[in-house]
């Protein structure tokens, strides 16, 4: 069963900004909550992302456990919307699409997210115990740090 997780904010900045500082990887590891031990293992030193970048890290989604994880940029369109999916990793599908459009006074930055627990039935039991709390507390963790670094100025 596909699973999918929205998220709207409001962003007070404009367009150039937000998609300089979201479009980059190197900020992923700033909008990580610490606990999920994310680390990113593939060289970034450019900055720009691109269609057909792979991005490789570590994760600990449950319980310290390192997991590899690998997802691929497969969309970028300038300012307007970026798409990432899982090649490897903890879910048995991970398609995440990442908006934002110019408003009055900044931007709406909309991410919808697409997932499949793995392990078929226990994947679901799993995804209802846990697993989608734990998406919407790391997506509410980055509404938080978004917060902080734009909208508390």
């Amino acid at each position: 069963m596909l699973h999918c997780l929205e998220a709207k904010q409001f962003i007070k900045s404009d367009l150039q900004t937000v998609w300089d500082f979201m479009s980059s990887p190197k900020n992923l590891s700033l909008i990580t909550p610490a606990y999920m031990g994310f680390h990113i293992l593939s060289d970034l030193s450019n900055t720009k992302m691109y269609p057909g970048q792979i991005i490789e890290y570590k994760v600990s989604p449950v319980a310290g456990l390192k997991m590899h994880w690998v997802t691929e940029i497969t969309h970028v369109q300038d300012k307007q919307y970026f798409v990432d999916e899982q090649r490897f990793g903890p879910y048995a599908f991970w398609h995440h699409k990442h908006f934002l459009k110019e408003v009055p006074g900044g931007v709406e930055m909309t991410d919808i997210v697409h997932y499949k627990a793995p392990f078929g039935f226990m994947g679901r039991i799993a995804n209802a115990l846990f697993i989608k709390k734990q998406l919407q507390n790391i997506f509410d963790y980055r509404f938080n740090k978004v917060e902080e670094i734009f909208n508390a100025k």
